[in-house]
């Protein structure tokens, strides 16, 4: 069983989430990064390597398969609310650019599982007084790669972003989270968390998480926090010892990890989000 976390966390499924320290680049630096991990329309033209940060976990020989990657475009008008659910079950890559106007919200949530490599990338800007929240799974089985990977940018005052993004890995499967809050000099008032948490069914899964946070403005709220685990043991003796059987107490159990990403959403699409996140729990197991 492997598990790599950049930033500080506990092994348990629910680790209290700390604020973090901010290291304070040079502006150049803070630019490029970002920029490396997410670039601008028109996306990337040399083919990545595993001296590139962001691609570090990837399955280049898949990435091959489905380089270049087009960059798709999401505006949100000022004032105006977006919302949408990505399901993604075939192999491939995508790469949205979501600008968020003032006063604008945008909530995506994202259900990853069931393809041999997937990579979703977000490049997120906000505006003044603009809302970003996400709530992402990722299941991963056998021999699967699959990975999330963020940029959150305040560069307006008042805004808020929450990222809440829970992972299954079963068999050999790898599942990777890298987000980033970048806060600009004008984005005061910020408030901004990252939450990563991920089980492990057997020891030949992989979790990896890198969660990071830039800011350049002085009143701010930001948080991050990671944690990768087991099933929680005494949880699981507890309802087999009350005639659960252990599949079905561990199905449970492992639902109700990943339900924190499903928060905020109206009960019809959490019942149907949940009849698939149940069989493909079953595949994963």
């Amino acid at each position: 069983m492997t598990s790599n976390v950049s930033a500080p966390g506990l092994p348990s499924a629910k680790p209290p989430e700390r604020p973090a320290t901010a290291r304070r680049p040079a502006l150049a630096e803070s630019v490029a990064s970002a920029s490396a991990a997410n670039p601008p329309a028109g996306g990337m033209s040399a083919l990545p390597t595993r001296k590139d940060e962001a691609w570090r976990y990837s399955d280049l020989k898949a990435v091959a398969r489905h380089w270049p990657v087009a960059v798709e475009p999401v505006v949100v008008p000022a004032g105006e609310t977006h919302s949408d659910i990505i399901r993604a079950s075939e192999e491939g890559i995508r790469h949205l650019a979501i600008s968020i106007g003032a006063g604008g919200a945008c909530r995506l949530t994202i259900l990853d599982a069931g393809r041999s490599y997937g990579r979703i990338a977000l490049d997120v800007t906000l505006h003044d007084g603009a809302d970003f929240q996400l709530g992402a799974i990722l299941i991963g089985h056998d021999a699967q790669t699959i990975e999330l990977v963020t940029t959150v940018r305040h560069v307006g005052p008042n805004a808020t972003s929450r990222q809440i993004v829970r992972a299954v890995a079963g068999g050999a499967a790898v599942t990777s989270y890298l987000g980033q809050v970048a806060v600009a000099r004008e984005g005061q008032k910020t408030d901004a968390s990252q939450s990563f948490k991920a089980i492990l069914l057997n020891r030949g899964a992989t979790a990896n998480a890198k969660p990071e946070l830039e800011i350049f403005a002085d009143d701010v709220k930001c948080a991050h926090g990671a944690a990768i685990g087991e099933i929680d043991r005494s949880a699981l003796f507890y309802m087999t010892s009350r005639g659960v059987p252990p599949a079905q107490a561990r199905a449970l159990l492992t639902r109700a990890f990943l339900s924190d990403a499903l928060e905020g959403l109206d009960m019809a699409t959490t019942e149907a989000l949940d009849a698939e996140i149940t069989a493909l729990l079953e595949r994963a197991a």
